[in-house]
């Protein structure tokens, strides 16, 4: 190929054809949006005080009453990600560019996969990681205020004997807009940016014309209420102990915040459990599967 403008022009458009492909191609795998509200960003960082307070209807009785959100300080900022891929000027006039078409469309699925690679290891982290509250996501006692407007503890982790290798999965309320992870978006990947002039350094110095992608993006916890954390054997009784606790789940006064789990969220490798339990007609004893049907199975490989 001769190396000139228009055919620098012809060139984009099938790289980015090729790309685009890759992101349509890679749409229907994404898994982020089932656990994640995505939250567009205008600035740097955004800050969360409404996490600090569920809202809930009640009784009015005499003036109304201002509910002021905690101010928590709870904030996420933004960071930076970027992919490139660069091609061989020698490989252009050899008429050889065409085998990086693989590559444009791999880097299309690489962009669409972000937002996974992102949210669903945070949401393992979680027994380890901090939410808005100052305690791990999953914990023991997150503070909340008892029916006489004193301070009380809930748990939303599996605090039951021993954990297990392997062993960690997630019973969630994914239920209406709040979920248990923010996706921050302030700036998507999804425009493929050229660097293919001649006098770009990458070319003159380099004999490389260079292609790109930018996003500007970042995760952290929702609410911690619509969520329960296990680290134990995944067993009707487990499920049982999880799906108990989010059932008689309350906020602040003893207010019951009528969680309902919907899904049970495993890695690969608890798929087999996570069936037993939701979807066969019986036990192991031959009983009557009561759980059947209880929640959603929702198989996560980001989880493996």
């Amino acid at each position: 190929m001769i190396i000139n403008r228009t055919n620098l022009n012809t060139l984009f458009a099938a790289y980015n054809a090729a790309f685009r492909q890759g992101l349509i191609g890679m749409q229907a795998n994404s898994q982020y949006g089932i656990v994640a509200m995505t939250v567009p960003s205008s600035t740097s960082e955004e800050v969360y005080p409404w996490l600090g307070k569920i809202p809930g209807m009640k009784e009015w009785v005499g003036e109304r009453v201002v509910e002021n959100l905690r101010q928590h300080g709870f904030a996420i900022r933004n960071k930076d990600y970027e992919d490139t891929i660069s091609v061989d000027r020698n490989q252009i006039e050899d008429d050889q560019y065409g085998v990086y078409s693989t590559m444009f469309e791999a880097l299309g699925e690489a962009v669409m996969a972000h937002a996974d690679e992102l949210v669903w290891p945070l949401l393992k982290a979680g027994f380890a990681t901090a939410c808005y509250d100052g305690q791990f996501f999953f914990d023991t006692d997150h503070p909340v205020l008892d029916a006489d407007g004193g301070t009380t503890t809930v748990s939303n982790v599996d605090a039951t004997g021993a954990d297990v290798a392997g062993g960690t999965w997630f019973l969630l309320d994914l239920r209406g807009t709040m979920k248990p992870i923010v996706f921050q978006q302030r700036k998507r990947a999804d425009n493929l940016v050229r660097m293919d002039r001649e006098e770009d350094e990458n070319v003159f110095m380099r004999r490389e014309f260079v292609y790109g992608v930018h996003c500007r993006d970042n995760v952290g916890f929702g609410l911690w209420q619509r969520s329960y954390g296990s680290k134990k054997a995944l067993n009707a009784a487990a499920y049982q102990r999880a799906r108990t606790a989010m059932l008689g789940m309350k906020g602040d006064y003893g207010r019951p915040l009528g969680i309902m789990p919907t899904h049970l969220v495993v890695p690969p490798a608890l798929e087999k459990q996570g069936l037993e339990i939701l979807n066969a007609e019986r036990n192991a004893a031959g009983a009557t599967n009561v759980y059947r049907g209880t929640a959603e199975l929702v198989v996560v490989p980001w989880l493996a």
